[in-house]
């Protein structure tokens, strides 16, 4: 989108700076900041300063934030030095510059100058400056903002961020106000993965050990994963706390530390032994275990295994286990093993259900089995885009071009609206199918109706099925005319159309280019050297293998749909 705005920019207002007025200033350099385009960037400066709108804040402001981003600081700080007029949003921009670019006592002292002016702080700017107090170590000044909050209204707005910064404030002061820190928390709205996690990071660095296992199961009660950094590095001393007080024999416990074992990518050995230790295995605890195993590869045989010797015991799933099972038939692209789960859902009734539904079809069309992923659509009383978009894109990839169209058309006459993954499947369809007009149409309509607007994904599945054709001309002008950057994929299916049709010394100038902006790409120098070996530039392929071995680049083996 930013990349979109600099380029009609560039194209259209920047031959024409009179037609810069200050209502479209600000996008402009809002684009450049997050584009990371300091010459784009210091162009629109000097356009502000030269047209005397400097004056206006709202320029101002933008420039702060821009040289803020670019973490050129100085440039900010002289910026809000030179301004004759400062609102809110200035003092909000600076401090926030000083912080993001890791100037914390120089943020401190501009916001209690900024107070001290009386002018007031976004939530999210206290948010940020209270984490900063957490940071250096001033929770005086922390405990005081946290009062100027409450006497503000401020904790009235629910802002999760400024909530979940006060919460960690008062847990890591000196005084350890947990008392504080629970009140705080218990007033947030809508707690997150990052709300939870403060709290029990805090608990635990206060070794309050049983709080911090009751927020664990609580958190869990609420249906909220812990993240990565906050399970791995609180986690095992939640277990080693539990399993001192004999907690993890609790069937909760057990699934909850086998599921953050698990997210965390720890080795399944550990989620075994909290399962073998765990005194009742009920169907939760199956569940968790054996979706621990599905979610690998390598041990998808596994979760099978033990699917198999539960059912022997009498042990009856329910709807989280199949999904499970199913998920590992995936992994394994075992037919055997997913027409065997299959009648087990038909007998449990399941069948009709979406995301059980959904993953059969996934399975099937993992598998290759495209009738079986037929039937399982029509026997699905509700299908999702997810439903559409799977079977649409096996059909492409197993080179039945025409029957994905009509399922694309079926999806559309049933009154569905395709979304950018179905729309994506379909194109792909048409690319591994060649149906170039068909792709074509598609594309084109999509760019017109902007219900779905294509994404760079889009562009370069659409710039390979021209390329493949033969339309190397047609490709260059979709990609000179795309509102955003091209990707390096982009550019390297560009310079395989050239070779494989005979522009090759379009195909040889890209190839330069590419090696160019990715000098350590070994994929960019051996397209080069296909590129002079297919010219009988063979003295050009020899220096560029003695560069390849100076620069310790390994040649490695192209695949089929690049050597086309």
């Amino acid at each position: 989108m930013y990349d979109g705005a600099l380029h009609l920019y560039k194209e259209q207002l920047h031959p024409c700076p009179l037609s810069l007025t200050a209502s479209i200033l600000p996008s402009i350099i809002k684009a450049s900041a997050y584009a990371q385009n300091k010459h784009v960037g210091l162009q629109l400066h000097c356009i502000v300063l030269k047209s005397g709108a400097d004056a206006k804040p709202v320029l101002s402001n933008s420039l702060i934030s821009m040289y803020a981003k670019f973490s050129d600081v100085e440039c900010a700080r002289k910026l809000f030095d030179d301004m004759p007029v400062r609102d809110e949003i200035t003092w909000n921009s600076m401090v926030n510059g000083f912080i993001r670019n890791g100037y914390f006592v120089e943020s401190l002292e501009m916001f209690k100058e900024m107070y001290a002016r009386d002018f007031v702080a976004k939530p999210e700017l206290i948010a940020s400056v209270v984490s900063t107090c957490v940071k250096t170590g001033d929770f005086g000044l922390g405990r005081e903002i946290h009062g100027l909050v409450v006497v503000n209204g401020l904790m009235e707005e629910e802002s999760v961020f400024l909530s979940t910064a006060l919460v960690d404030l008062n847990l890591r002061c000196q005084c350890h106000d947990s008392l504080m820190a629970f009140r705080v928390f218990e007033r947030v709205g809508e707690r997150n993965e990052v709300s939870w996690t403060a709290m029990i990071s805090g608990c635990v660095a206060n070794q309050n050990y049983g709080i911090a296992l009751d927020c664990f199961r609580a958190m869990q009660g609420e249906g909220i994963k812990p993240n990565r950094l906050g399970c791995l590095g609180h986690g095992k001393e939640i277990h080693g706390y539990a399993f001192r007080h004999g907690f993890d024999s609790d069937v909760c416990i057990s699934s909850a530390l086998m599921h953050m074992y698990c997210n965390c990518g720890e080795s399944l050995c550990s989620i075994k032994l909290i399962f073998d230790r765990s005194i009742t295995k009920d169907v939760v605890m199956w569940s968790s275990m054996i979706s621990c195993f599905a979610q690998s590869e390598d041990s998808a045989e596994e979760a099978m295994k033990q699917f198999h010797e539960r059912q022997i015991e009498g042990f009856q799933p329910n709807y989280v286990t199949l999904l499970t099972v199913v998920s590992a038939c995936t992994s394994l692209r075992s037919l055997s093993h997913g027409r065997g789960v299959h009648r087990r859902i038909m007998k449990s009734g399941l069948v009709f259900e979406l995301f059980i539904g959904n993953s059969l079809l996934n399975m099937y069309a993992k598998c290759g089995c495209l009738t079986d992923s037929s039937n399982v659509l029509e026997e699905m009383s509700v299908r999702d885009n997810f439903s559409w978009s799977t079977i649409i894109g096996a059909y492409g990839l197993h080179g039945y071009g025409e029957e994905a169209l009509q399922l694309f058309h079926e999806m559309q006459e049933r009154g569905e609206e395709p979304d950018s993954i179905t729309f994506l499947a379909v194109l792909s369809a048409c690319n591994h199918c060649g149906l170039l007009e068909e792709g074509k149409k598609l594309f084109n309509k999509a760019v017109r109706d902007q219900k779905t607007p294509p994404s760079i994904e889009h562009y370069a599945c659409h710039i390979d099925l021209l390329g493949r054709a033969g339309k190397v001309k047609d490709a260059c002008d979709v990609v000179s005319t795309m509102p955003m950057n091209p990707s390096m994929k982009i550019w390297s299916s560009l310079v395989s159309a050239c070779k494989l049709h005979g522009r090759l010394e379009i195909a040889e100038a890209l190839a330069h280019w590419l090696v160019k902006l990715e000098p350590e790409n070994t994929a960019n120098h051996t397209m080069l050297s296909l590129v002079y070996a297919e010219s009988g530039n063979w003295l050009g392929v020899e220096q560029l293998r003695k560069y390849m071995t100076v620069k310790g680049l390994r040649k490695r083996a192209m695949g089929t749909a690049e050597l086309s």
